[in-house]
């Protein structure tokens, strides 16, 4: 059975997150990668960068455990081409904050695009997102 958190940690631990990201002189990224998922945090090796979202400053508000992003911005050039497979948030000089799966409608994964397939050049965007904590 998974653990259960009381509301009140639920929001304490989201109102981290968002601080983390807060954290830069600007708004924190949303950096979209091809290739397999390196551990948690570790160096970007061989994963090709296909796209580079930044979020807003402050990135959004925490209320009962849910934090919701306020508008993030598309970038309108993606860097290459690629299958999105994972993608890393960071504040604004790059200090890792989170490492998310990135997949289709129907599977499961944190981030769900509606194409998956990013082409250099063409524009990636999301029109929105949250991070639910624990047992909600």
């Amino acid at each position: 059975m998974a653990i259960g958190y009381a509301m009140a940690l639920r929001t304490a631990r989201l109102a981290a997150v968002r601080d983390a990201l807060d954290a830069g002189s600007a708004g924190g990224t949303l950096k979209f990668y091809g290739a397999a998922r390196p551990p948690t945090g570790s160096a970007i090796t061989n994963q090709t960068l296909l796209a580079t979202l930044t979020l807003a400053d402050p990135c959004g508000t925490v209320t009962n455990g849910v934090l919701t992003f306020s508008a993030i911005t598309s970038d309108v050039a993606a860097d290459a081409d690629g299958t999105a497979t994972w993608a890393r948030l960071a504040d604004s000089t790059g200090q890792f904050v989170a490492d998310l799966s990135v997949g289709a409608t129907g599977s499961g994964a944190d981030i769900i695009l509606n194409n998956v397939n990013i082409v250099t050049g063409g524009e990636v965007s999301i029109s929105s997102a949250i991070i639910t904590e624990g047992n909600a």
